[in-house]
């Protein structure tokens, strides 16, 4: 049964009072130590100094002024972050009480909203196996609230997971450096180059989302199970052991591909369950961060 306007407003505006000031208390003074901006923007001329670089005196004003002048920069602090998220059927599995794409949600509005306590940009581009949409870099608070709106009622016209893509269409949009989180279940492979690409031109941060029942399959017999991205219902005998074994290792191959191919490009990834607390994650990362 589809919700109503003001159903769908109720749910965004208790996800905005949670993540909003959770953002302005934990996180927004990591958005300025832990990210870099784009580098130095010029800031204005002034008298030169002793001890001042002498590469950065300006031959023009010096020249008019008689005097010598030099160039001040400043570091550009103004960034854009960019969301990368999979909607794809995996995302709206849920054994707990929360579903995977409402943890998304939450854990996208905290990160939009710290960025956006910075002064910084902010971008999504939700995917499944192809580009649902995409919301181009804004600031304030409309905007985020349209982000979380998506999140949570965007109906994806595709199951399937393509990493790979997403990842392509970010290096074809966004031409300056950016930071990018990269927030999936990761229930696919293949996407290794299109990642090497991407980090070699961005700050890429893959986040890692499952549930526990996607770890273990519970010994309960015959279960009938749908397929999330393929659509197919087949049965499924959970007290066999083999299969429950498969189960497992079609879950860690997942995982361990996610691992080494963001290890293997100097990437920092985290996983969070949805059973779990994603702010103790979030402070943990932040703060491992700030020692690199």
């Amino acid at each position: 049964m589809s919700l109503s306007i003001k159903e769908i407003l109720r749910k965004v505006r208790k996800i905005e009072l949670k993540t909003k000031g959770l953002s302005s208390m934990e996180f927004s003074g990591s958005f300025k130590t832990n990210f870099k901006g784009r580098g130095m923007s010029f800031s204005e001329v002034r008298l030169y100094q002793y001890g001042d670089d002498v590469r950065n005196i300006d031959w023009n004003v010096t020249a008019r002024t008689g005097d010598p002048h030099v160039k001040i920069f400043e570091e550009e602090r103004e960034q854009t972050f960019m969301l990368l998220i999979d909607i794809s059927g995996s995302s709206f599995f849920g054994a707990n009480a929360q579903a995977k794409n409402e943890f998304i949600a939450e854990l996208a509005a905290t990160l939009a909203f710290s960025a956006n306590s910075n002064n910084d940009k902010i971008g999504v581009i939700f995917f499944s196996d192809r580009i649902e949409r995409y919301l181009a870099p804004k600031k304030g608070q409309n905007h985020i609230l349209r982000i979380i709106r998506d999140l949570l009622y965007l109906k994806p016209k595709s199951k399937g997971t393509d990493i790979g893509q997403s990842l392509k269409y970010l290096n074809n949009l966004v031409k300056r450096r950016c930071t990018a989180f990269l927030i999936s279940d990761y229930m696919n492979k293949g996407y290794d180059t299109a990642l090497k690409v991407a980090s070699s031109r961005h700050d890429i941060i893959g986040i890692h989302i499952f549930d526990e029942r996607e770890t273990e399959m519970p010994n309960i017999g015959l279960l009938p199970v749908v397929d999330s991205e393929g659509g197919k219902m087949i049965w499924v005998d959970t007290g066999s052991e083999t299969v429950r074994e498969n189960y497992r290792n079609k879950y860690l191959s997942n995982l361990k591909y996610f691992k080494d191919a963001f290890s293997k490009v100097g990437a920092d990834t985290m996983s969070l369950g949805t059973h779990e607390s994603y702010v103790n994650a979030l402070r943990s990362f932040f703060k491992e961060r700030s020692t690199i």
